[in-house]
């Protein structure tokens, strides 16, 4: 395995300093019962701080929305148990010397009337489709989207004040802020629709919301991807010159970082260079950027179309990573799965302790450790 050196260098963004470039994804696991985390999340949290991970980004934490969950048992953040739940998971990263974001996420048309908290409340969307060209949900008018911008920002409010350390707009994956983005889902005929610039409206919104909300120097980040859940080959942008036209307007807006999911780090995203999505995004913005995508593991997180549910993934070299990280591709490198096989990663990655790594095996889900 490559030097890994430049893994672990410390990382400064105004007032967050990161003791290393090792991100901890958002990655939801539906174990907060009553919407509020429990011990249990507090120690899952703490144990991968003290793993040696330098910036822990929460799963997805619903924002104070009658229509923002879509999932049973997923944390929310707003009210004030979760937000005390919350308290104890920050103070228990930063006594092991960790920084953590929340993820502040909205479903979107994704969610089915009957979960709680929300009962009978329909999806809301941009058009009310989860999928394209299908209305299942409601079309969120003028007075929705302000309702929604505002708890954005409220949440992002309530996260300073109870010490996170940055907060983290959830906008891929075919949820409601992406649902705007994606051409499929958003058929508004107004302000909100039209070209990817005017979609991108609602998002920006969004942020400058949430930038009045925490002031100049609290950082924002911006999970945003290609592909959604609903359509694995779905692009919002399809050249440099696209994607340029889409992130510039965001970064004006206030984003401080990048998130940049893909589901393979290592794949190029245009023709013609060797970049991927978040060497792209950086090399537009200058912004600092987070890859992400199946890092240390040798298969991908979500199976193909007719695979048969999750597979196991071992332990894979870490070279491509290393050598995109040392040609200054990316500044900071978001892990999942292998974070959940392995609370230690970080620390076992930084001394080569490779034998002990432990393999990903979907089963290892079914509780918090």
């Amino acid at each position: 395995m490559s030097n890994t050196n430049s893994l672990f260098k410390p990382f400064t963004l105004g007032p967050l300093t990161l003791p290393n470039r090792v991100v901890m994804a958002p990655m939801t696991r539906s174990m907060s019962p009553g919407n509020v985390p429990n011990d249990q999340v507090v120690e899952y949290y703490r144990r991968r701080a003290a793993g040696g991970v330098g910036l822990i980004i929460t799963e997805g934490t619903c924002i104070g929305h009658k229509a923002a969950s879509g999932y049973a048992d997923v944390p929310f953040i707003a009210g004030e148990e979760p937000l005390a739940g919350w308290k104890k998971v920050v103070d228990a990263v930063h006594a092991e010397g960790g920084k953590i974001a929340p993820q502040l996420w909205h479903v979107g048309a994704i969610r089915k009337p009957g979960v709680e908290p929300g009962g009978d409340t329909p999806g809301f969307g941009p058009s009310g489709m989860a999928m394209p060209g299908k209305v299942t949900g409601h079309e969120m008018t003028q007075a929705d989207i302000d309702e929604v911008v505002a708890a954005f920002a409220q949440a992002a409010k309530d996260a300073q004040a109870i010490g996170f350390d940055a907060v983290e707009i959830h906008a891929a994956h075919g949820y409601l802020v992406d649902q705007f983005f994606w051409e499929g889902t958003n058929h508004r005929e107004d302000g909100y629709g039209g070209d990817l610039a005017a979609r991108s409206r609602f998002a920006i919104e969004i942020i400058r919301a949430i930038r009045t909300a925490v002031g100049p120097d609290f950082p924002i980040i911006l999970r945003w991807s290609q592909w959604k859940q609903q359509d694995y080959t779905a692009r919002l942008a399809t050249t440099p010159e696209a994607l340029e036209a889409f992130l510039k307007p965001l970064s004006d807006a206030g984003v401080d970082i990048f998130h940049c999911s893909t589901r393979r780090f290592w794949e190029p995203e245009f023709d013609g260079s060797d970049l991927n999505l978040a060497g792209w995004t950086r090399q537009l913005t200058g912004k600092p950027c987070i890859t992400v995508g199946s890092v240390g593991l040798n298969a991908e997180f979500l199976p193909a179309p007719g695979d048969q549910g999750f597979r196991a993934a071992e332990p894979a070299s870490l070279d491509n990573l290393i050598q995109r990280l040392d040609n200054d591709e990316f500044d900071l490198v978001a892990v999942g799965r292998a974070l959940i096989a392995n609370p230690e990663w970080a620390n076992q990655i930084r001394s080569s302790q490779l034998e002990d790594l432990v393999a990903y095996d979907s089963a290892q889900l079914a509780k918090l450790v």
